[in-house]
């Protein structure tokens, strides 16, 4: 079966028998925090039950975090999920997505049948965001959809921009739909987010996970703030009524009191990112400058995957995401004795061409 995303350690350990070094996935190098876990196996006990449809501890313990009115939020099976959700909620006839972006935003739009423009971004801005996409928030333009920082760029959109697209959203009434999912890798996840503008914009959705933040992929998380009651109703009733199993929601709830590892995290990404950038250029790649924890380049081989596969090694094949071609890759920022692995079966795997 064809893999939309990267994370296939299953497919890997099926042909290999052992699990790969996985930097396909974006997920935390430090692993499931040791709370977390406990939480987590605690809950068993109570999954001879239905679990709370409305998530309300969860919801509860998000609204004293951000600040927003517990009505306000909806937990999902991951982002992903909420992306589905919202499609199928609204069933908007014309949407814009950017691109190269998430796969998922057109796909779930696609299957709701709205006609999707892509934002394209370009390669000679190393695909930063600009003004000339503001021109596409029009009156017909029902949803917009914007990822901060983009996947699979990595780049982090400039605030006075993301405040100038929320302006010309609530003027032109298009529902704006934030995807930060990956902003708690970067140094100040405050000074990029728009969660303040949910206050006085009802046309407003941020997405976060906690899949990628606390490397609870298997765990399936996520949840959406809406900016009114009424938009966050109708992303509840986009979906199945259990969204969320009763073991991610205790997970869920322990991460919020995860300070400690958030900080290390961070710190992590901070130092391996810089120097995993430096090391893939030094290697003769064009390394685009993300603030993820993760790394978009180029190597102009277009087997570059399946020579490092064999070597342990899974990486990103890029090339399905509109606007890249063939020879685009994407790794994640792992630890730096990963990190030098992967530079390591990099320079074997290129010198011998």
């Amino acid at each position: 079966m064809k893999q939309i995303h990267g994370g296939d350690w299953a497919g890997f350990q099926t042909e290999y028998g052992f699990l790969p070094l996985d930097f396909s996935a974006n997920l935390s190098p430090l692993g499931l925090p040791e709370g977390v876990s406990a939480a987590a196996a605690a809950a068993i006990g109570d999954a001879g039950r239905y679990p709370d449809p409305l998530c309300r501890a969860l919801r509860k313990k998000l609204s004293a975090v951000h600040g927003v009115p517990m009505e306000q939020i909806v937990c999902g099976n991951g982002a992903a999920d909420l992306i589905w959700r919202l499609a199928a909620a609204l069933r908007p006839k014309q949407a814009a997505v950017p691109a190269p972006g998430f796969a998922e935003y057109e796909r779930a739009l696609a299957a709701a049948g709205c006609t999707v423009k892509r934002l394209h971004l370009r390669q000679e801005d190393d695909f930063a965001l600009t003004e000339e996409f503001l021109a596409a928030i029009t009156p017909e333009l029902e949803l917009l959809f914007l990822c901060n920082p983009n996947n699979p760029t990595g780049r982090l959109a400039r605030s006075e921009l993301l405040s100038a697209a929320a302006q010309a959203c609530r003027e032109c009434g298009t529902l704006l739909v934030v995807d930060e999912c990956f902003l708690e890798f970067t140094p100040e996840p405050s000074r990029h987010t728009l969660i303040h503008l949910l206050g006085d914009m009802p046309g407003l959705v941020i997405l976060r996970a906690f899949t990628k933040t606390y490397a609870m992929a298997g765990l399936r998380l996520g949840y959406a703030l809406c900016g009114s009651a009424a938009l966050a109703e109708k992303l509840r009733d986009g979906g199945q009524p259990w969204p969320v199993s009763t073991v991610a929601q205790a997970a869920g709830l322990a991460t919020l009191d995860e300070k400690e590892y958030l900080e290390r995290l961070r710190a992590l990404v901070a130092a391996e990112r810089p120097k995993l950038a430096e090391g893939l250029a030094a290697l003769g790649l064009r390394v685009i400058p993300g603030e993820a924890n993760f790394l978009l380049f180029y190597s102009g081989d277009p087997q570059l995957c399946e020579k490092l596969r064999p070597r342990g090694i899974l990486l990103r094949d890029c090339s399905a995401f509109p606007g890249l071609c063939p020879g685009w890759y994407r790794a994640a920022v792992r630890t730096g004795e990963e990190n030098d692995a992967l530079l390591r079966a990099m320079r074997e795997v290129l010198a011998d061409g």
